[in-house]
């Protein structure tokens, strides 16, 4: 890999930032994390109260990568069907046969944004794991391929409890990143609110292709990662586990079910994009524990005692961050 592509790479990152600035106010961190999450593979979960922009961003980042998009609004009477498409039954006027047709859906697109996805059933819910974790699609006997790159952005709502459904925690694992939108700073709102009440709008030019982003990919696969960074990966995801020798008496405690095996090869992957996206060509620890919790604060699930206690996962994590050495 070329010293000049290396410094290219490290450059989109800015662009992304200074072009999404125009329209996202703040969420600096957040707009990081998710283009680490795109040039990475992975999918993520947006979690936040409404109207913080979660699904302008979303939208803002279609743009700005020139892929295609389509949005998927969750509701409880949602089927898989209206997802991944329908076949139909045509007839051959010349010849009068009959013969099945399937139209595809939504989910055929580059980026999907799987809007409230808590608010359907787990049944639909569940119809988006093979698409997540298989890149196509089976219907009527037949495997679809999806366009690639292929992203799911999913939202969240965590204050509305009524007509929602928890994700299955199987679900919850396909996402490599969950990132949580919080509200502004005031001097950050004011600016967000002047801005997007003017007369006129920014409008987003594309910046990355998407036979771009997928050679971005594949130069993410060959950063090089040392055992001792692979290793504390994977020390970080073993102390979460309520069984582990590494776990702490709290962990062991407050926690029902720690991260798996997969979490460790999120963290790696993760980690290996924000490195190149630095313009490095090595994981460090600081890249993984940077992604410590966005990678974990989804699979660490915590138990009633937790609860009764008032004690969070992500408080969970972050102790765990701050008591795991780098060196085992």
């Amino acid at each position: 890999m070329s010293e000049d592509k290396i410094k290219a790479i490290g450059g989109i990152l800015e662009r992304v930032k200074d072009a999404l600035g125009q329209v996202v106010v703040g969420q600096q961190e957040i707009i990081e994390q998710l283009a680490i999450c795109i040039f990475a593979g992975g999918h993520a979960l947006l979690t936040g109260v409404p109207g913080l922009g979660k699904t302008l961003l979303v939208k803002s980042v279609a743009r700005l990568f020139d892929l295609s998009f389509r949005r998927i609004q969750f509701t409880p009477d949602l089927m898989p069907a209206d997802i991944f498409g329908t076949e139909v039954m045509e007839e051959d006027p010349g010849t009068g046969a009959r013969h099945f047709r399937f139209i595809k859906g939504p989910v055929f697109a580059n980026i999907v944004l799987a809007d409230e996805i808590n608010r359907t059933p787990p049944k639909t819910q569940a119809a988006l794991l093979e698409a997540m974790g298989e890149g196509h699609v089976t219907a009527g006997g037949q495997t679809y391929a999806l366009d690639a790159p292929f992203f799911v952005l999913a939202t969240q709502n965590p204050i509305e409890l009524e007509g929602t459904y928890p994700l299955p925690e199987a679900q919850l694992d396909r996402f490599l990143l969950n990132l949580v939108m919080d509200y502004l700073p005031l001097e950050e709102e004011t600016r967000m609110v002047q801005e997007t009440t003017a007369a006129v709008l920014p409008e987003l030019a594309p910046i990355v292709t998407g036979s771009e982003i997928l050679d971005i990919q594949r130069m993410v696969r060959e950063v090089a990662v040392s055992s001792n960074v692979a290793e504390y990966a994977v020390r970080l995801c073993a102390a979460t586990r309520p069984g582990s020798d590494l776990a702490s008496d709290e962990v062991r405690r407050l926690v029902q079910w720690g991260a798996g095996s997969r979490a460790s090869q999120a963290m790696v992957l993760a980690g290996k994009a924000r490195a190149l996206l630095a313009g490095r060509l090595n994981v460090a620890c600081e890249d993984v524990r940077a992604l410590a919790l966005p990678v974990l604060r989804h699979r660490v699930i915590t138990n009633f005692r937790a609860a009764a206690e008032g004690r969070t996962a992500v408080e969970l994590i972050r102790k765990v961050v701050e008591e795991t050495p780098e060196q085992s």
